[in-house]
């Protein structure tokens, strides 16, 4: 006996959608019209007239209006664009409701946390995508869709399958990622992204919808990027929660400035020479009571949209400033500290004034506070307060430090006229300083412009022995990064300075035994 086939509502929608919303309906449209007239006058004419388009409606041929799953795509990439990964997704859902198959919905965002793609150009950026899409396109198999979401983000639709669990899941989004990562080749160069990933199963879709599972998907990215570089996160029915608490961390991050409970931690800074701690920076660290470490990008777009920051800057500056007073104290040679000052901090005219004040009254010289200008805001032809700013404090005995060297281009001129004591040289340039000739060759451009013009070198995002090893011996004189050690409250720092010590003292000479 033949199987009954199952035509349900939804299938037989998306038949009829088919049937009205294809090529053929021009074709016999004027024929159903006509004949009507012919055969039946003018009322025939009418209801022809109004019950065709309303078939067309029932059908949903409306609901995409102007996606052409087949002729719309993106100039750059060549792929499908973002609603025709809609209609792909609920194509598959449609085959598997009827079937009893699975299948996914993933999103893989290109992570410009350097601004690197800004940095090479619309030409190059276009360049990038264009590969990233080839790659990623020869990662799937037959039957799977690739679409350009925007934003430096791409699409995928899985065809419908018969097993689809969370491992499968994250195996191929490890594929895809693997894919993504691959060094891209722009004239010769290799240039380093890092991918994060999300992705949506359609037995956890939070609806039974094509938009259901690409929201899925998207909320599984944006945790991704959250916890990244490079991570991947599956949708769970947990992420709803953790979008919650992330809604009630506006308000708490306000209070916990005002409560003491944004804190600065420090990182140190050491030389490549000797070994010795030269320095330490202080980083923002928000210690929930019930969360724990609360992620920097997590609390400060907060702050920043409630005009925080300054006061901020204020609790930072004053709370590294007293750990150098703490270091004195406990017999620790810290020669100095670093601390991040914004554009909003640098255009108030009472900065110079407020810094002399806490260096005086905790009786430090302003050699011990090193203070860091992001290169965006020197490039930016920052306004005359903050300019006068950055001098007077040079003029006071305070060291400077462009942070991020080279994201936004510095001149050498603005070097000179900002009395820069040192660059830190941008993290996109020390990964895979080690293994990538091409990398060993911008770093020895920079330190050797950098030895030129009389400045210090200091290396960030140093996260392994080999990028240590390889900035070392070709010149940079400070290195900083997970590699040395990762930011720390205070209280940790003496037993880690005293570690420290220890590590680098000689071993004990063992003398003859005298007979």
């Amino acid at each position: 006996m033949a199987r009954r086939r199952n035509f349900s509502p939804v299938t037989f929608r998306s038949v009829l959608r088919r049937l009205l919303s294809g090529p053929q309906v021009l074709a016999f449209l004027p024929i159903l019209v006509l004949g009507a007239y012919w055969t039946a006058g003018e009322g025939a004419l009418v209801i022809v007239s109004l019950g065709v388009p309303l078939l067309v409606l029932l059908a949903g041929a409306f609901d995409r209006l102007g996606v052409d799953t087949a002729g719309r795509r993106d100039a750059t990439t060549g792929l499908e664009t973002a609603e025709a990964l809609e209609v792909h997704v609920e194509n598959a859902l449609t085959v598997i409701n009827a079937k009893g198959l699975k299948t996914a919905a993933f999103l893989i965002r290109i992570e410009d946390t350097d601004g690197a793609l800004t940095r090479l150009g619309e030409t190059a950026s276009e360049q990038v995508l264009e590969q990233c899409a080839n790659r990623l396109r020869s990662a799937l198999r037959a039957g799977d869709h690739l679409c350009w979401m925007g934003e430096n983000t791409f699409g995928v639709s899985l065809r419908a399958v018969p097993t689809l669990d969370l491992e499968t899941g994250i195996q191929l989004a490890t594929r895809l990622q693997s894919a993504a990562e691959e060094p891209v080749l722009l004239s010769g160069s290799a240039v380093y992204f890092t991918a994060a990933i999300g992705f949506c199963l359609s037995s956890r879709a939070p609806a039974r919808s094509g938009h259901g599972l690409i929201r899925g998907a998207s909320d599984a990215l944006d945790e991704a990027h959250r916890n990244g570089p490079s991570a991947i996160r599956s949708y769970s029915v947990e992420m709803n929660q953790a979008r919650t608490l992330r809604n009630t961390l506006r308000d708490d991050a306000l209070r916990a400035l005002s409560e003491g409970q944004i804190q600065p931690w420090f990182q140190p800074q050491v030389s490549t020479d000797t070994g010795k701690v030269t320095g330490f920076e202080a980083l923002a660290r928000w210690v929930h009571p019930n969360r724990g470490v609360v992620p920097p990008g997590d609390f400060l777009p907060f702050l920043e949209q409630a005009g925080q920051m300054e006061r901020l800057g204020e609790i930072i500056l004053f709370g590294a400033l007293k750990a150098i007073k703490a270091w004195n104290s406990a017999g620790m040679d810290v020669p100095c500290v670093a601390v991040n000052f914004t554009g909003v901090e640098l255009r108030n005219p009472k900065l110079t004034d407020k810094i002399r004040w806490d260096l005086d009254r905790l009786d430090l010289t302003p050699d011990r506070l090193t203070v860091e200008v992001l290169e965006t805001v020197v490039v930016g032809a920052p306004e005359e307060i903050a300019t006068q700013n950055i001098m007077k404090l040079s003029e006071m005995g305070c060291r400077i430090d462009l942070d991020d060297f080279g994201t936004g281009h510095a001149s050498i001129a603005a070097l000179r006229r900002f009395a820069i004591e040192r660059i830190k040289i941008d993290r996109s340039f020390v990964t895979h300083v080690d293994d990538d000739p091409e990398q060993q060759r911008m770093v020895s451009a920079i330190l050797t412009m950098a030895e030129r013009l009389g400045l210090e070198t200091l290396a960030e995002g140093v996260e392994t022995s080999g990028e240590h090893a390889m900035l070392a011996q070709l010149g940079c004189r400070h290195v900083q990064g997970f590699g040395i050690a990762r930011p720390m409250p205070f209280d940790e720092t003496i037993n880690w300075l005293q570690d420290h010590r220890a590590r680098l003292a000689p071993p004990p000479t063992i003398g003859r035994k005298s007979g």
